[in-house]
């Protein structure tokens, strides 16, 4: 079976399902410079996944990223290949090295050579926003001045990865905001999705517009509906039920596990009142 075959085969199937070597088949065709660059894109974007990274797989994407002999295209989607194994990492630490897909000495490296990279200014700008979008899964200082002046940018592109980057970057409120009016479709997403993530209650009036407004763009309607869940769990399955008898399965499932959130949140959060009004009688 040739390696497109076995890309194509890949890439159509949930990565639990991947034979043992498919890792080293992703090592294979990144490395060869000379193999399909549509191989290489889909090598690159599979090889993040948490069933095959390793420091090995992550240093090839490293080195792909900073490679200006390669197209802006692989760069980007090798640097965002990088991020979830960069934010496990940064949340769950090292004190349990077993458990994390790639060595402390290789978190550090990707950290300073991406800042490196998003600092150059002679970098393609699709590598430069990728490095972001990369990166502030693994929050550093420098992220916070990089967002504020993505977004103050005329580049709507920009704009998008900015508020991309402040669903992992707090301190952003009113720019989600006002990317949730902005009428940009990106920025609107991106912001739906920040929005959820930091529990905005004050787009709660918006999102839930999303959600029962007629019409709405799926993928939109996907994405509001699990922010509803995060903003306000005790109100979110009043707007949601409605979703649970749509004609689209898949909107019934994410009304049904949105709801099954919110039930679960709002007990937490009930749990905690009562834990804080016991301290206040002692």
């Amino acid at each position: 079976m040739s390696p497109r075959m076995d890309l194509e085969m890949l890439n159509a199937i949930p990565p639990w399902e991947w034979p043992n070597d498919a890792g080293a088949l992703f090592i294979e065709v990144l490395r060869d410079s000379k193999a399909d660059e549509s191989d290489r894109l889909i090598a690159a974007e599979l090889a993040g996944d948490f069933t095959v990274v390793n420091d090995e797989i992550f240093d090839i994407l490293l080195s792909i990223v900073g490679n200006d002999e390669e197209t802006a295209n692989l760069r980007g989607t090798a640097a965002i290949a990088l991020g979830p194994a960069l934010e496990y990492a940064d949340t769950e630490g090292f004190d349990d090295s077993d458990d994390i897909p790639i060595s402390e000495p290789t978190f550090l490296k990707a950290q300073t050579l991406l800042r490196k990279l998003f600092m150059d200014g002679d970098a393609p700008k699709e590598v430069r926003r990728r490095v972001l979008e990369a990166s502030v899964r693994a929050s550093q200082d420098w992220h916070q001045g990089a967002i504020r002046d993505a977004y103050s940018s005329a580049d709507n592109d920009w704009k998008a990865t900015a508020v991309f980057s402040m669903c992992y970057v707090g301190g952003f409120e009113d720019q989600i905001l006002e990317a949730l009016g902005s009428g940009n479709e990106k920025l609107e997403f991106e912001a739906v999705q920040a929005a959820g993530n930091w529990g905005l209650d004050a787009a709660w009036a918006h999102i839930e517009g999303i959600v029962t407004g007629a019409g709405t763009d799926k993928i939109l309607l996907l994405v509001a509906i699990e922010a509803l869940a995060s903003i306000r769990p005790d109100r979110a399955g009043m707007t949601l039920v409605d979703l649970t008898v749509h004609d689209d399965e898949e909107i019934v499932d994410a009304a049904n596990e949105a709801m099954a959130m919110a039930e679960t949140m709002a007990m937490l959060d009930g749990a905690l009142d009562d834990v804080d009004e016991e301290d206040l009688d002692l």
